[in-house]
């Protein structure tokens, strides 16, 4: 980025970190030597998204991040605090049942699957790694092989995975997330609840508020989450505690309450279940609760509750465990435990909060409607929707094939029915539904193709009127068309993913009533109706298991060769890059907000150098660091803010954050910070599927978006490009002399400084340097400095 290989790390970690290069690390202290060229910095943060092998791992929390996505989609609303928190509240249940369906995944594998069929079954638990647990063969009359104590093992698994979930929130937070705001954008301490990232009301300002807040993102607590990330880490741990709790003492109880039964057993059984129900109602009111408060810097943590709430759970779990330990030496297991109600109950849950969501965020949309909100305002129930579909994938894949796997080694007799029953059968309703909407996916991929084919034939012409003077190809003119025509693809994305989220919403509707009506799998309840439904439903239970396995191992493999290839772990970072901008404000268990550490990062940098060397600068971002040069610019101080111009390029901050995420990111948000900073431009090729424009004019000063870039540079061989050029698309915008252009207006703009920089008391050290930005793919650059009196610069 800084086009030299001699590069020193002036400030930062391993993790992010900003560069100077050699000649320049003493920038400060020769001020004469930048009369007439400004002082380049880097600001590289890749490590945040796909730094070390581990983040790989973070694919298993994917339904996590996109339930935390659906919390920031609320369209921007006027005059609806009430609405507003509430949105924000039925996704926070939403990211509840998530946890909920996946410590459940877990204990349908390790206590029902394993522990109860399984080892329970003559056939099956005579493998030698079950051996211990089985009442049959060699393991008879073992103490383990009474069904209460199998469970009671068992259930270490489902509680270490619990354990394994608070405890890598727990360290992200302190890793990445902890880093502190600007002091002098603290606000008075006093207690405000905003709402969920509802701006300040520039017309009745609070106390404690700065004049000129505006923007959720410019809030000085924003970035900084701590109290609501703890309060909803300790309830998610808890509800997954409370999941195996329930798992063991729900199966224990039933049995103990049957004829035969001890009486005093029974009701202690039925003691640990009111708990359950009460602990259950404490988590929940717990997620209901304070959501998160931006207006001021939020650093204290509810530490009773904290700590009560997954200990209280943890106490109950042990006390369940005991309580399943107790000799039954008439117990038998045989067939599943009760899985299909709990699993029901969840698809229910999140149906109707998806649809409650979808209602919400209509009305949101109705109150300031915006023609560029993403589905007119719908783009958080449909990603919400994708959330819970996700989840019920993964969960379902994994316990499939562990029903699979241990079926394998099983021999069960002529006409005997399998050793092991299998998984619920609601998930084998889920999984009949993947079917249909492949073939939903493969009607929406064909017309997809079928108008890119179309657009590419129209832009033909377009493509020929932007090369005049050239001599003209059929195939490179195809090619400029087709590349146009695909990057176009990305405005479509709303619309498909619209349908795609309703399409799945009906059909977990109708397969939880065909689990609920018929208590058979697809194929076996399909048996007496008419040929073709019978044989439809029988290919589709085939045909859904054998795709929720393969994306099972598709999934597995992906995650694994991330974890060795650092290139392919470079791709899932891109999926970082938006996925974990935003702050944990909906799932404690989401991967880490980068954000929280590069926007201080940023804000820091540049107010400190701003400040004691009363220079002046750019901020240069491309993609995604655009947003957070938009992000830091946000929480800079007034007189800071007056002192940057910005330079973005291939920045999908309106085509994408402003249409996806309106309420921070739409048109009156950038507007604003196109009026509060010194210049903004904006470079952009219609060849760029995730780069656009910003869409907004000059009404603030000069207008932002330059006219779309040529790309290619050139369309046939030329003196300056004797071989073919390439087509960039969103890579490489410093090859086009345009970017150089605008550097040098943006450097010319800057209103000339008294005098140069100042440089740091001796006393000081080396001193604060100049801030910078940062890209998606390629981690971004920016420079600082002074020139002919001005300040600063940016590239990469």
């Amino acid at each position: 980025m800084l086009g030299d290989p001699n590069t020193v790390r002036v400030s930062g970690d391993e993790t992010a970190a900003v560069f100077r290069r050699t000649s320049d690390v003493d920038a400060e202290s020769r001020p004469d030597d930048y009369r007439d060229k400004p002082v380049q910095e880097a600001y590289v943060w890749s490590n945040l998204t796909s730094g070390n092998a581990s983040r790989a791992l973070w694919l298993l929390l994917l339904p996590f991040m996109v339930i935390n996505l659906a919390h920031w989609m609320r369209p921007p609303a006027e005059g609806r605090p009430r609405l507003i928190r509430f949105y924000g509240l039925l996704v926070r249940l939403a990211g509840l049942t998530l946890t909920v369906l996946l410590v459940a995944a877990a204990c349908e594998v390790a206590l029902d699957l394993t522990a109860w069929q399984c080892a329970g079954a003559g056939d099956c638990g005579d493998r030698s790694w079950l051996g211990f647990l089985s009442p049959h063969g060699a393991g008879a009359g073992g103490w383990w092989t009474q069904p209460g104590r199998r469970l009671a093992l068992a259930a270490l698994i489902p509680s270490a995975l619990v354990a394994l979930l608070w405890y890598l929130s727990r360290r992200t937070w302190n890793a990445y997330e902890s880093a502190q705001p600007l002091p002098h954008q603290e606000h008075d301490r006093e207690e405000v609840d905003l709402g969920e990232g509802e701006a300040p009301d520039a017309a009745a300002p609070k106390r404690g508020a700065r004049p000129e807040d505006g923007p959720a993102l410019g809030s000085p607590g924003f970035w900084y989450g701590r109290r609501i990330v703890a309060r909803l880490r300790a309830a998610h741990t808890a509800a997954g505690l409370l999941t195996v709790a329930a798992s063991i003492g729900s199966a224990v109880a039933r049995y103990d309450r049957e004829p035969g039964g001890t009486a005093l057993l029974g009701v202690a059984g039925s003691v640990l279940e009111i708990a359950y129900v009460l602990a259950g109602c404490a988590v929940v009111w717990v997620v209901c609760g304070r959501g998160r408060s931006e207006r001021s810097l939020d650093d204290r943590v509810d530490g009773f509750l904290v700590r009560l709430l997954p200990s209280a759970s943890l106490v109950l779990l042990a006390l369940t465990a005991l309580y399943a330990l107790w000799t039954r030496p008439d117990w038998r297991s045989s067939g599943p435990l009760p899985g299909d109600v709990a699993f029901g109950t969840i698809t229910l849950v999140q149906g109707v909060l998806v649809v409650a969501l979808a209602v919400t965020a209509r009305l949101l949309y109705r109150t300031a409607p915006a023609r560029r909100t993403v589905l007119r305002g719908l783009g958080g129930p449909a990603v919400a929707m994708l959330a819970c579909a996700l989840g019920g994938v993964m969960t379902g894949g994994v316990a499939q094939r562990v029903a699979d796997w241990l079926d394998d080694g099983a021999t069960p007799g002529q006409g005997s029915p399998a050793p092991v029953p299998g998984p619920p059968v609601i998930l084998s309703w889920q999984a009949s539904a993947l079917p249909p909407l492949l073939v939903v996916v493969l009607l929406l991929v064909a017309w997809l193709a079928l108008r890119t084919v179309r657009r590419t034939r129209a832009g033909m012409a377009t493509v020929e009127r932007d090369y005049p003077d050239e001599r003209h190809d059929g195939t490179r003119t195809r090619s400029i068309a087709m590349t146009r025509a695909g990057a176009a693809l990305t405005d479509r994305a709303p619309l498909v993913l619209g349908i795609i989220s309703a399409v799945t919403l009906l059909l977990g509707a109708g397969a939880l009533a065909g689990a609920w009506l018929s208590d058979e799998v697809p194929g076996v309840a399909a048996h007496g109706a008419p040929g073709i439904v019978q044989g439809a439903a029988q290919s589709a239970q085939a045909l859904g298991s054998w795709l929720i396995g393969l994306g099972f191992v598709l999934f597995v493999a992906g995650g694994r060769r991330a974890y060795r290839d650092r290139s392919a772990r470079r791709t899932i970072g891109i999926l970082w890059d938006v996925g974990t901008f935003w702050p944990r404000a909906a799932h404690p268990f989401a991967p880490p907000c980068y954000a929280e550490r590069a926007v201080p990062d940023l804000t820091w940098r540049m107010a400190t150098w701003t400040s004691r060397t009363h220079g002046r600068l750019v901020i240069s971002g491309h993609s995604q660091g655009s947003v957070l040069a938009a992000a830091a610019a946000w929480q800079l101080p007034t007189e800071a803010r007056r002192r940057v111009a910005l330079l973005t390029y291939g920045a999908p901050l309106e085509r994408l954050y402003g249409r996806w995420f309106p309420a921070h990111f739409g048109g009156d948000c950038l507007s604003r910070l196109h009026g509060e900073i010194d210049c903004w431009r904006n470079l952009f090729r219609a060849t760029d599927p995730i780069g656009g424009p910003v869409l907004l004019s000059g009404n603030c000063g000069p207008e932002v978006d330059h006219a779309p870039l040529k790309d290619p540079l050139a369309y046939g061989r030329t003196d300056k490009h004797p071989l073919p050029a390439p087509i960039l698309g969103h890579s490489d915008y410093q090859a086009d002399p345009a970017f150089a252009e605008e550097r040098e207006r943006l450097l010319d703009r800057l209103h000339p400084g008294a005098g140069v920089p100042r440089q740091p008391a001796p006393d000081s050290g080396a001193g604060p340097r100049p801030p910078s930005a940062g890209s998606g793919e390629e981690p971004g650059a920016t420079t600082a400095g002074r020139r002919h009196g001005k300040s600063g610069r940016s590239s990469g």
